[in-house]
């Protein structure tokens, strides 16, 4: 626990803001292609999950810190190593995206997005694992949740509350052009042992904005205080020959209490795409994660490989990881952990 200490103090020393530095405040921490970052603290290493790699190397590839910023991929061999090698029976491979892991009594469960074989839309599915390295496994013949009628289900995110109570935010694949319906952030309680879920969902924020366009996605529920926190993403996450910039950007909503009601916050998004001379070049941050050290929270998230003319470098996400600063009751972003005086 005291290395998990002095890396506190480290990382947060001079995380506040950036506008008197000379670098950048957003630096990946991560330079590789992982998407939908999630980063679990256990023992005194940091271990981060993201979206299948490209080449269907491994469903859930991971990496590994002691410090928050030297990662490496972790690998079986010459090969990456895959978290989940084997998917559940209802789900085939190549299509695995947002994984995150919940710390139970029993073990770790692994909640993940897949695609379905019988509907041949993207669910949700719940793995279990002894170890957080997995590998997860599952023998589930249908997904843990899929809403065919809304186009399917993506990015589920679970959240333990200060009582103990779990719950499973997630996302209506509205925006899927076979459907064009509206995207919907939902939650439902989760079962104590994180396989499953209890009782009624309830729709908690919907894209009727203009920032955020035909998507809101990727939830991240947070308890601050005694308030409740939803972060989230909006607008299309890519970055396209004929945009100078990504649109995609994060935003979040203040709730009564973790099934809501919750109300957009009226300074959204919080971090957006931009290319300035002093504050640099970052495009399409967004699909954020937020974990804790000592009682003090990061948040990661991923943007586009950019070049130094801030155009687009090639197809890859990089991992970024940032303190989660609060003022009146608000969140806000510090300057990145690879900043050199956040070291």
């Amino acid at each position: 626990m005291k290395k998990i200490g002095y890396i506190l103090i480290g990382l947060l020393a001079h995380a506040t803001h950036a506008s008197s530095q000379k670098d950048p405040p957003f630096l990946p921490a991560f330079s590789e292609d992982f998407p939908d970052p999630f980063i679990l603290r256990y023992g005194n290493e940091f271990l981060a999950y993201a979206t299948n790699a490209t080449g269907d190397r491994a469903n859930v590839q991971m990496a590994r810190s002691t410090n928050l910023v030297d990662w490496k991929h972790i690998t079986s061999g010459d090969k990456l190593h895959d978290a989940m090698p084997q998917m559940p029976p209802w789900a085939r491979s190549g299509l695995t995206w947002a994984p995150e892991v919940l710390q139970t009594d029993k073990g770790f469960v692994l909640h993940f997005t897949a695609r379905d074989k019988k509907s041949d839309l993207q669910c949700l599915g719940a793995a279990f694992s002894s170890d957080p390295v997995g590998p997860f496994t599952s023998s589930a013949e249908a997904p843990l949740l899929c809403q065919t009628e809304l186009g399917g289900t993506i990015d589920s995110h679970a959240f333990r509350d200060n009582d103990g109570a779990l719950y499973l935010y997630y996302k209506n694949d509205g925006n899927n052009p076979q459907f064009k319906k509206p995207t919907d952030i939902y939650v439902q309680r989760l079962s104590a042992d994180g396989m499953k879920l209890v009782g009624e969902a309830s729709a908690l924020v919907r894209n009727d904005t203009s920032w955020e366009a035909h998507v809101i996605e990727a939830p991240t529920m947070v308890r601050h205080g005694d308030g409740y926190i939803l972060f989230y993403s909006a607008n299309h996450f890519g970055w396209e020959t004929h945009q100078r910039l990504s649109p995609y950007a994060m935003g979040y909503a203040m709730c009564k209490g973790p099934m809501g009601p919750c109300s957009d916050a009226a300074e959204n998004p919080i971090l957006n795409s931009y290319n300035d001379k002093k504050a640099g070049c970052l495009s399409g941050p967004g699909h954020q994660s937020v974990f804790e050290i000592g009682g003090r929270q990061f948040i990661s998230f991923h943007a586009w490989a950019a070049t130094k003319g801030c155009r687009k470098f090639d197809n890859k996400r990089y991992m970024y990881i940032a303190p989660l600063l609060w003022k009146d009751g608000k969140p806000q972003i510090g300057l990145s952990v690879r900043h050199k005086t956040a070291r």
